[in-house]
């Protein structure tokens, strides 16, 4: 695997630095997770089954748990120790704790100037709120995601997934990658500052054209991904289910349309905005004369891009999925999510196994 004998110490919690290291973990690296007396957070996060929460199998696999007790010199003293062996470190602290710890980069790298260091936080380690804490729905607030987010009432609507967790996560392991691949040139390591704040922000580069030109909200609803074109819309069908129409294209706008009938309508769609509602009403009251299972039977033999609003048991069953082994499930019905990253020549390998806490701090610290 890509990542044999690379090292990692892993003192992150939740969502950012664990996904970063779980792919680390997945091609090959050792990832050794450090963890406090009472364990990650995320191990008692429900539902969980007999061994440990299904979010921690999601980012605990593949690696070791360590417990330290951070309080404790000897528990510090033993961090540091790691620290020193590893290359590389990812961490999650408030900026200043990893100070306090006594295993800031600066320290780290005097012992060890190889070492590619990442911290993963809110704002940055030298941003305008030192010491204040967010999750991702505050950073999806204040970098005009959810003003861009919004349901039928006109309010801003809490997205599925958080998404300001996973792009800090991809940036912060696309740091690393950099990091290690320049160390083969030079020998030395890197400290790497990753910002939610900053990767949800650059994640609006779509949409921000109205902002950076003109000083401007866009109105939302009538630009060409968030409500403004019928071919980038939810559509209700008769049994209460809905599909997406999400490709506004000519040539897909026209297979549909002509199919349906309606060619004259497709020089509307040329441009996003309220000149569309004819065709938004049309394609409306088209859905909603039959069920979803008669549009998922009959969209396919155009070519057009669409897909059913599936729940998460219908998307974990979908049937690209199901070939392409993307969800695994273990013979005793464990469910994983197999790597994104697929190389030809050195294919992942990942241990489809969660560390019970403490159970390799006698193998690695004693």
């Amino acid at each position: 695997m890509k990542l044999e004998g690379i090292k990692v110490l892993d003192l992150s919690w939740f969502l950012p630095g664990p996904y970063l290291t779980t792919a680390l973990a997945d091609h090959g690296a050792e990832v050794i997770k450090v963890e406090p007396p009472g364990g990650d957070p995320g191990r008692h996060i429900r539902p969980a089954d007999e061994r440990t929460s299904v979010f921690f199998r999601n980012m605990g696999r593949g690696k070791k748990s360590v417990v330290l007790d951070l309080k404790s010199e000897r528990g510090r003293a033993d961090l540091f120790r790691l620290a020193c062996a590893a290359d590389v470190l990812v961490e999650s602290f408030r900026p200043g704790v990893a100070a306090r710890f006594g295993i800031a980069y600066e320290a780290v790298k005097e012992k060890n100037p190889g070492i590619v260091y990442c911290s993963i936080s809110a704002f940055g380690q030298d941003g305008a709120y030192p010491g204040r804490a967010a999750h991702d729905l505050a950073l999806e607030a204040m970098t005009g995601v959810l003003s861009l987010t919004l349901g039928d009432d006109g309010r801003p609507a809490i997205p599925g997934i958080p998404v300001a967790d996973l792009v800090s996560g991809l940036h912060g392991l696309s740091g690393v990658l950099m990091a290690l691949l320049r160390r083969q040139t030079t020998g030395k390591g890197d400290y790497i500052d990753v910002s939610m704040h900053e990767a949800l922000m650059a994640s609006c580069a779509n949409v921000v054209g109205s902002a950076f030109a003109e000083n401007r909200q866009p109105d939302v609803k009538q630009q060409r991904t968030t409500g403004g074109s019928a071919f980038y819309r939810v559509y209700d069908t008769a049994d209460g289910r809905q599909l997406v129409l999400a490709g506004q294209e000519m040539k897909f706008v026209k297979n549909l349309l002509g199919a349906l009938g309606r060619a004259e309508l497709a020089p509307l769609c040329e441009w996003p905005g309220v000149h569309q509602k004819p065709v938004v009403e049309f394609l409306e009251a088209t859905f909603r004369g039959r069920p979803l299972a008669h549009w998922m039977d009959w969209l396919p033999t155009l070519d057009i891009c669409y897909g059913p609003v599936n729940t998460l048991p219908e998307a974990i069953a979908d049937p690209n999925l199901v070939k392409r082994g993307a969800v695994l499930t273990e013979a005793d019905g464990r469910k994983h999510f197999a790597p994104v990253v697929r190389f030809r020549d050195e294919p992942s390998h990942p241990l489809y196994r969660e560390p019970l806490l403490g159970e390799h701090t006698e193998e690695i610290i004693r």
